[in-house]
């Protein structure tokens, strides 16, 4: 079992940064981790993932890499990591770390070396092509960065190299053989250290089908919807990516237990799912469960096809319901239906108003709702302090290349981001001594851990009583589903033999069955409120 941990853990994702500061400089730290690792094992959770902590110009949030083997300075050293690993698993707890294979930062050695000279043996690492039109003034295609613009930047010597994310951020050549030898060696030195698994950064964009080069149908939204518009994309989901795992679960085997892996995938499930084949990555993330609108009959759907593709590769489903990249559902969730994050954070979250008790009655069922499920889960830091998206950051404070690269028409991802308030007042809410890297807003002591210590109904004992609970159902049991318990709105199903789980998602109350209440996300009687969700002993 202990090979196959992961098959029903709770990670706790940790945004270095943003979790707490250990050395007083405004930014968290792996000291600051240390310090706050039994606030994650008294949760409940089975691991922890720690976002990339490497050496970085952090002109992405640390995912722009210039030396994948160290800690960047600013958030430890080898040393302190080390200190993570033993006082993580001394209190029982996994360590997975992120793997970011599909760039490395501009001031990465090899791409300084393939800047220098373009007869550099470094310039193949990376991809570069002659651009079009007059003196080749022209980007090589019509491809678009995610974080705006074109995807490639002209270098001095004319040449244009690709960059599928920010011009900080150089797309390596997977096609190169030292390139592939560079990860598998960089997974070795990490899983030496004593990590427990893997996050893959972007895990299907890393390989390009770039001959011949060939300009795509743009199309408005998310990555997936390009690769609808473009069935052969020339660097999204290529078959040959699938090359990749395979020689990463070769490697990982050189270890007892192998290291878990997790990829993310953007991508509809039956595509997903081919990445979590016996012979590839363990798990992908299962972002259509993070899309899913609040109505049982979607996450119905969702959760069976969910199951039924994670059973037809050998694997289990991962539930994931908020990450560093995505608005934080107690505020998505208290939004009318449809509404456009990108537009609502531009006006700074005030055109509509979230209906943040709506919301977070709803975040606080979900949750419910996500450790009931057969599979791994996993948290984002903050979600069990009930944390809403800080939505009105000033301009000035922001630092996601969405915001700089956009042109100041999409704030980005740093509402999520901002540190995390461990006590009710003082100097960043407890974060560290000397305020924080993201402002914090006034009232962020009422959602710190020590005001919700004290409150037996708040999200945080929900969050450590869900997760302890969790712990009874046998780890591949699947569910059942209860139709007797249908009810219009209602999603019912059973965990085992003696729980059911009721999950009501509209905005009346329905009859409740009998049976002796475990655990509820709000106040019940002899009926099911509106927006709230139970688990049953029957």
């Amino acid at each position: 079992m202990e090979r196959r941990w992961w098959r029903d853990a709770v990670l706790y994702q940790v945004y270095p940064r943003s979790f707490a500061d250990g050395d007083g400089d405004g930014v968290g730290d792996l000291a600051g981790l240390v310090d706050r690792l039994g606030h994650i094992a008294d949760l409940g959770a089975d691991g922890v993932w720690l976002s990339p902590f490497y050496t970085s110009p952090w002109a992405d949030g640390g995912y722009d890499v210039s030396d994948f083997r160290n800690v960047d300075p600013r958030l430890g050293d080898l040393a302190g990591f080390d200190a993570v690993v033993t006082e993580a698993h001394r209190l029982g707890l996994k360590v997975m770390v992120d793997i970011v294979p599909n760039h490395t930062s501009e001031e990465h050695p090899w791409f300084r070396a393939a800047l220098a000279s373009a007869d550099a043996p470094e310039r193949d690492l990376y991809v570069f092509r002659p651009g079009r039109g007059p003196d080749g003034a022209l980007p090589p295609t019509n491809w678009r960065s995610t974080f705006g613009g074109p995807a490639w930047t002209r270098v001095p010597d004319g040449r244009w190299y690709l960059h599928v994310f920010a011009p900080e951020q150089p797309d390596l050549n997977w096609d190169h053989p030292r390139v592939r030898e560079e990860f598998r060696d960089i997974l070795r030195f990490w899983s030496r250290r004593g990590v427990d698994g893997f996050r893959i950064d972007v895990a299907y964009a890393l390989v390009k089908d770039l001959d011949p080069l060939r300009d795509l149908v743009l199309v408005e939204g998310d990555r997936f919807e390009d690769i609808l518009a473009n069935p052969d994309h020339p660097f999204l989901d290529r078959p040959e990516v699938h090359d990749v795992y395979r020689d990463w679960r070769r490697v990982l085997a050189e270890f007892d237990p192998p290291p878990a892996t997790v990829g993310e995938v953007w991508l509809p499930g039956d595509r997903r799912v081919l990445y979590t084949r016996p012979d590839e990555l363990d798990q992908a993330f299962n972002f259509d469960f993070l899309r899913t609108p609040w109505d049982a009959d979607a996450y119905r759907k969702v959760i069976d096809s969910s199951l039924a593709d994670a059973r037809a590769v050998g694997t289990v489903p991962t539930w994931v319901v908020g990450n560093h990249d995505v608005v934080r559902p107690v505020s998505s969730l208290g939004l009318p239906p449809g509404t456009d994050h990108r537009t609502w954070l531009l006006g700074d979250g005030r055109d509509p108003a979230p209906d943040l008790v709506l919301g977070t009655r709803r975040a606080r069922a979900l949750a419910l709702l996500e450790f009931a499920l057969p599979g791994s889960a996993y948290i984002h830091q903050g979600e069990e302090l009930g944390l809403p998206e800080v939505a009105d950051l000033p301009r000035e404070a922001l630092e996601d290349p969405r915001w700089v690269r956009g042109g100041g028409t999409d704030k980005g991802r740093d509402g999520c981001r901002v540190p995390l308030p461990w006590t009710e007042g003082g100097t960043s809410f407890g974060f560290g001594v000397n305020g924080s890297w993201l402002p914090q807003p006034a009232d962020w002591g009422r959602y710190s851990v020590t005001a919700q210590e004290r409150d037996p109904d708040s999200t945080l004992h929900l969050y450590r009583r869900a997760l302890g609970l969790r712990r009874g159902f046998a780890s591949d049991e699947g569910l059942v589903w209860d139709d007797t318990s249908d009810q219009g709105p209602v999603l019912a199903f059973w965990r085992g033999s003696e729980t059911l789980v009721l999950v009501n998602t509209g905005p009346e109350p329905v009859e409740l069955p009998e049976g002796r209440v475990l655990l509820a996300s709000g106040p019940v009687g002899d009926r099911l409120p509106g927006d709230t969700a139970v688990w049953l002993r029957r």
